[in-house]
């Protein structure tokens, strides 16, 4: 198998936080609650089933989980966000990630890769899809529909193995059980070949997608149900 890896530039852990009433546009703010604010961690810390010491997420429904141990996001991107995003000094942690990654992109991994880090196995379970929270945090009202279209995305971990992890790490990839489940295919099927029902019903059998993701494929090759996205883009309307 080819060899692999990439680097944890750093680590970001955040619990929920209430009430920052901040707007979007012309909308009167309004409160919420988020874990989006990450921080950087400093030394190693422990990567346990749902999440790593000291994180937490406020929407335990569509958030967190077996399935969305560890968000991950590729500096990769940085680049291309530097001219959207307020003017800010790109460091980690701005897209809500965990891991912030350099050397792996959406591109580069697949559904159900393995990976070791530091004392700790994880696996590729889903992309992550962006919603309003992401908008709210950085004002731009329709930040997680320009995520989506572009297919910068990152994607999430489960865990594997319980361990300590440290920034400045490699990944090491251990197993590639399904190698034409590339991340960025996997983005393509769902948002942008919603009437390819084929493909949706074909990656909806790969086993170690997540329950979610397969669930909402099935659903959709069968012609029952294709949620809409707006909820999750934009959240509640005022």
């Amino acid at each position: 198998m080819q060899q692999i890896t990439g680097l944890i530039r750093s680590i970001q852990v955040g619990l929920p936080e209430d009430n920052r009433p901040e707007s979007l546009d012309d909308q009167p703010p309004q409160p919420w609650s988020t874990g989006i604010f990450k921080r950087p961690v400093r030394g190693p810390i422990r990567l346990r089933q749902q999440n790593l010491e000291g994180d937490g997420q406020a929407d335990l429904i569509h958030h967190g989980g077996l399935d969305k141990a560890v968000c991950v996001y590729p500096s990769e991107h940085w680049f291309h966000w530097s001219d959207i995003l307020p003017q800010r000094q790109m460091i980690g942690g701005e897209f809500g990630e965990n891991f912030t990654l350099e050397g792996l992109t959406e591109t580069d991994v697949c559904i159900g890769d393995v990976f070791s880090v530091g004392s700790a196995v994880v696996q590729i379970s889903q992309p992550r899809q962006p919603c309003w929270k992401l908008a709210r945090r950085w004002q731009i009202k329709n930040l997680a529909v320009q995520v989506q279209q572009t297919g910068f995305t990152g994607w999430y971990f489960r865990v594997l193995q319980e361990g300590l992890v440290e920034s400045k790490t490699p990944l090491r990839l251990l197993d590639r059980p399904y190698p034409e489940w590339t991340v960025t295919t996997a983005n393509r099927i769902m948002h942008q070949e919603q009437d390819n029902l084929k493909a949706a019903e074909h990656l909806s059998l790969c086993p170690l997608l997540s329950s979610s993701w397969q669930h909402t494929l099935r659903q959709r090759s069968r012609q029952q149900n294709n949620p809409d996205p707006q909820h999750r883009q934009f959240g509640n309307p005022l």
